[in-house]
């Protein structure tokens, strides 16, 4: 049998180079799975529950025995859909605990001269890696600001200068408000969130700054763990102030070209906070493209959320940054000054 077992730091070096298999049924892989993995099922979702409660009723002889027999007739399927998908003959394959899934696929595809790498743990040992690593203490630097100064236009710029980014937002396929979901891909599940968030956190150097945007817990349907959020409570926050005419500006590049009907959503989502009459004029604004009215509007409700949340904080904790009228790199460049001020001292009591 042509295999080779293994562990995870082996993993990390062979990813890139051969394609990653998840043994996994459907339902399985679309909760969570290693991202770049293709879903190539051993057992079906159905076939599943019914051999794991034959193991549990009968024991490993029963539920291995009626597994065969279920994926047998499937053989040749299976071992064609990977010469097609796979015509190098190399893969690395995991299931949920390295077990009896994943050892199918490998007999299989070595039957038929594949070169396996087979992960031992499976999945299991991938999903505590990045659990853990998920719940670290880390080093964060957090930018604020109203909606509209542009954190996340500074976050990608800041890269360009050699700076450490997290950026969550686009891990979470959200802008993190009402709106935020318009124009996304589907949001992933709380857990290939964290595992998306764990791959960017592994190349990160632990012992330096690393910038993301201040968030509340919940980003749409995704939830932040409560460790990685007390770190970002507790971390310092850059306060950007722009003017009214900045941000609004900036919102109107975004939202203005995007589906009226699902801004008209958005702002219905939001109605018992607006209350009718903001409600129905902000609607008559987006209809008739009146985009500075509407963005207006709503940055009335925003901003008071926004410093709803910023008085949680710790005043000593908090930094003001003025960048009305800058640009982006000089913007960048006074961000930068401040934390190399803040790096002089502790910047994280976790530290």
């Amino acid at each position: 049998m042509n295999e080779h077992l293994i562990s995870l730091d082996e993993l990390w070096e062979l990813r890139g180079q051969i394609p990653i298999v998840d043994a996994r049924s459907e339902n399985e892989f679309q909760q969570s799975h290693i991202p770049g993995s293709i879903n190539l099922p051993i057992l079906t979702n159905e076939e599943r529950i019914r051999v794991g409660t034959l193991y549990k009723k009968e024991g490993s002889l029963k539920a291995t025995i009626e597994g065969f027999k279920l994926v047998g007739p499937r053989f040749y399927r299976i071992q064609n859909t990977a010469v097609e998908n796979f015509p190098e003959k190399k893969v690395l394959i995991y299931c949920w605990r390295g077990g009896m899934r994943s050892q199918i696929l490998s007999w299989l595809l070595s039957m038929i001269g594949f070169q396996v790498y087979r992960l031992v743990g499976g999945y299991k040992a991938y999903r505590t890696f990045t659990f853990q690593l998920v719940r670290r203490d880390w080093n964060l630097l957090v930018l604020g600001g109203k909606t509209g100064v542009g954190k996340t236009r500074l976050l990608n710029v800041l890269t360009s200068y050699g700076e450490q980014i997290l950026d969550l937002e686009a891990i979470a396929n959200h802008r993190g408000s009402a709106f935020g979901g318009i124009g996304q891909k589907p949001q992933p599940s709380v857990e290939q969130f964290e595992n998306l968030m764990a791959e960017e956190l592994r190349q990160k150097d632990p012992n330096q700054v690393i910038w993301l945007e201040n968030e509340s817990q919940r980003i749409g349907k995704i939830i932040i763990n409560d460790k990685f959020f007390e770190c970002m409570e507790s971390a310092p926050l850059i306060d950007i102030k722009k003017s009214e005419e900045e941000r609004i500006g900036l919102i109107k590049e975004i939202y203005s070209t995007l589906p009226k009907e699902e801004l008209i959503a958005a702002v219905t989502r939001l109605k018992k906070k607006l209350g009718g009459l903001r409600t129905t004029q902000a609607i008559e604004d987006i209809i008739n493209d009146q985009h500075e009215s509407w963005i207006s509007n709503m940055l009335i409700y925003y901003d008071k959320s926004y410093q709803f949340d910023l008085d949680k904080h710790n005043p000593k904790t908090i930094q003001t940054l003025d960048l009305t009228g800058l640009d982006i790199e000089k913007s960048c460049q006074l961000l930068i000054n401040i934390k190399n001020l803040l790096n002089g001292k502790q910047i994280n009591p976790a530290h």
